[in-house]
């Protein structure tokens, strides 16, 4: 008998069409709904879909119903997936010219359907238990028999239960909440009243003004109306620092959703999310966790450029889709930051969010002083040791003799980035990147040579491969800095902060909370140290070769490289005490040193960053797009980005203006040649179907010359 209902069905794959539709046997004891999960074959293989529509005769149709296989079964054992989840996937496939199922494989990748899927065994298996003994309590005669079956009920639902389960949450406790300053109650204030015109809300505090404890006043209110948060950090390591503070407030209703923890761990979170008032902290993946009765969601950093996917598809910026989640809650949404970006500043001017500034930091502490250090000036009057100026070195040994803490950014891991032959001059590059190979030591093994762009190790031996002189380090990177920094501070207690030392996610926090606890009296790190910590005794702070954040050949780098300074010089002085902010430089003169130092007002720096974003066509005044093409061969790489060059730009005419094709800085990674193109968009009423226009252009194009898995579409490239 043919089945005269249809579906169409989502799979967790890169498909041009989002539908694959399959029919529902009338055997099914209940008839299909939206966001149901069913087993589907496709290609040979079977998948795990989502039906996105319930009744779909009409396409059914259109593609002839003799094509159209039967779903294999439905996967009970698996949770409902919601509207509000299916919309989400929809909206970031269409602006980040991804697809659906991309999105879906995102939210829902392989190996966490399968953890659900053991997850939902083993409380069916419990159930069962349960019911056995319930049947044997019922049937017992003897009453020690009875204790004795009852006693193991209590055992398994207590094994079954989450530790921190709590069905009640804050709706029926007392929570004890920070005490606000009257700069933070009137930052609050506004907030609300933002809020209840249905803006979202971009809080400028400047560092160490307590955003943290407006944000927890702002849970608690959400909380209280029976609805839940999302509370977004751009990086792991900041979550921990922060997990212990809203932990102290809200010991049973916290979820902390990252990368670095376990699909099981993952998993149990969306499942206590299901069911229980909550706040997740989590970095930009948690914004596809299954929320439900999404209140307010926070963007802590929101600047931070972590918070951009760069590969694979779905190539998101948490910011941006964090802003669409809200959306389809019609959840509140705050966007906080020290040195807010310049697209969210414009949309301030636009009127599209509403700015609330605090400019008071709490405790009343100062502003950091900030000293300049010219090191071409000093090395020639010999006031460098190494990588320290005598200066800096100085200002180290008064703040430990009181007892103060010292934190060093070196955007550098390794021990020098650098290797080169002292004989011939030869640098030793990675094979499969035009990159140099860094120095890595260990104490008590070999050194390696390591790419960190692809990952590849090689025994370092010292001797040149050229001409078999020898290798001499040039530059210091941060493992280099922690050895000189022990040499010249002998008593300290140094620690290192980047993603070598860091390891495991426990290692990490442990260096964070002796830290916090004043164990350690030296960190130095990568810009991890410069993310939002609270650190009480750390009264100076120091920049070693600040020069590496400036001249990156990107139109942002100034933007970043300021904004990266602001956030580190707000880590010192954050109580009563003023702290100090070291700047070691080639090139003291620079803008970006000058705002810091307070030549120049922070909103003219703004202003003028604008101004030239404005003058070049760049975000926020356009839109861009990446066109990303990789290819083994370098030839073939050159002929076909000049090739899918002049398509785009004979195809788009005058809705983009496309650049390229071109070499970026780095131009060939893991043994593939990378080329670029760039479009710029105007933002006007054309700009989704000009997007849509380039994304059929670059299909077509990748189709016909069988060439779509070299080429990437990244929207909004940071």
């Amino acid at each position: 008998m043919r089945a005269s209902r249809f579906i169409q069905v989502l799979l967790p794959l890169r498909l041009k069409w989002e539908p694959l539709y399959s029919y529902a046997p009338d055997s099914l004891p209940s008839p299909l709904t939206i966001g149901d999960r069913v087993r589907v074959e496709f290609g040979g293989k079977e998948y795990v879909g989502v039906v996105t529509v319930e009744d779909a005769s009409e396409g059914a149709d259109r593609i002839g119903r003799e094509k159209i296989k039967p779903i294999r079964g439905t996967a009970e054992r698996l949770e409902k997936v919601s509207r509000e989840e299916i919309g989400l996937w929809r909206q970031v496939a269409e602006y980040y010219l991804c697809t659906p199922g991309e999105v879906y494989k995102a939210a829902y990748p392989a190996g966490k359907v399968e953890e659900e899927e053991v997850k939902a065994r083993v409380r069916e298996r419990i159930s069962k238990r349960v019911a056995r003994l319930d049947e044997k309590i019922a049937k017992a005669r003897r009453e020690d028999t009875k204790a004795r079956y009852i006693e193991e009920r209590e055992r398994v639902l207590r094994l079954a239960q989450n530790d921190n389960r709590n069905r009640h949450g804050i709706g029926g406790e007392e929570v004890t909440l920070p005490e606000l300053t009257d700069a933070q109650s009137k930052a609050y204030s506004r907030i609300k009243e933002v809020f209840s015109v249905g803006k979202p809300a971009l809080l400028n505090g400047v560092t160490g003004s307590g955003k943290t404890e407006i944000y927890i006043r702002l849970a608690a209110d959400t909380l209280a109306k029976g609805n839940n948060v999302l509370y977004l950090v751009p990086e792991i390591a900041l979550s921990r620092q922060l997990e212990e503070r809203i932990r102290a407030v809200f010991p049973d209703n916290l979820k902390v959703s990252h990368s670095g923890e376990s699909l099981a761990k993952r998993t149990e979170v969306a499942g206590f999310i299901r069911e229980s008032p909550y706040i997740v902290l989590g970095t930009r993946s948690a914004i596809f966790l299954p929320h439900r009765n999404l209140g307010l969601v926070i963007v802590d950093e929101e600047n931070d450029q972590s918070y951009k996917q760069d590969t694979p598809a779905p190539r998101y910026n948490g910011r941006e889709t964090a802003i669409m989640l809200a959306g389809i809650f019609k959840a509140d949404i705050i966007l906080g930051s020290a040195t807010p970006s310049l697209e969210s500043l414009y949309n301030c001017q636009a009127g599209r969010f509403a700015l609330v500034e605090l400019s008071e930091r709490y405790f009343h502490a100062a502003d950091s002083d900030v000293e300049v250090i010219d090191t071409i000036a000093e090395r020639r009057k010999n006031g460098m040791v190494g990588s320290f100026s005598r200066k800096l070195i100085g200002h180290i040994k008064e703040r430990l003799a009181k007892g103060e803490q010292v934190a060093i950014l070196r955007e550098r891991r390794s021990y020098a980035p650098v290797l080169q032959c002292e004989e011939c001059g030869a640098i030793p590059k990675c094979p499969r990147c035009d990159v140099a190979l860094s120095l890595h030591l260990k104490e008590g093994l070999p050194g390696k040579l390591v790419c960190h762009y692809c990952g590849k190790v090689k025994e370092y031996s010292g001797i040149c491969p050229e001409c078999g002189g020898r290798l001499v380090p040039v530059g210091a990177g941060t493992q280099r800095i922690e050895e000189e920094a022990a040499e010249l501070f002998p008593g300290a207690s140094i620690a290192r902060l980047d993603s070598d030392s860091a390891g495991s996610g426990r290692h990490e926090a442990g260096i964070i909370r002796k830290f916090a606890a004043g164990e350690i009296d030296i960190l130095i790190g990568t810009r991890m140290v410069a993310k939002g910590f609270d650190f009480s005794g750390l009264s100076l702070v120091a920049v070693i070769s600040s020069d590496s954040l400036l001249g990156q050949g990107d139109y942002r780098a100034d933007e970043r490289a300021l904004q990266l300074l602001e956030q580190f010089r707000g880590r010192c002085g954050r109580r009563s005490e003023k702290g100090l902010f070291v700047i070691q430089t080639s090139r003291p003169d620079h803008p970006v040193y000058k705002s810091v130092k307070g030549e120049m007002d922070p909103g003219r720096a703004s202003e003028t960053f604008l101004a030239e974003r404005k003058a070049f066509g760049y975000p926020p005044y356009s839109r861009v797009v990446n066109v990303i093409l990789k290819d083994r061969d370098r030839a073939r790489a050159e002929a076909m980005s000049r090739s899918l060059g002049a398509e785009l730009t004979y195809s788009l005419g005058n809705r983009a203006k496309v650049i390229g094709p071109y070499s970026p800085e780095v131009d060939k990674v893991g043994g593939e040649y990378i080329r670029l193109i760039r479009a710029l968009f105007p933002k006007d009423a054309s700009l989704k179907s000009s997007k849509r226009a380039l994304l059929e252009t670059v299909e077509k194009f990748g189709g016909e010359r069988r060439y779509s898995g070299h080429i990437a579409l990244d929207v909004d490239p940071v």
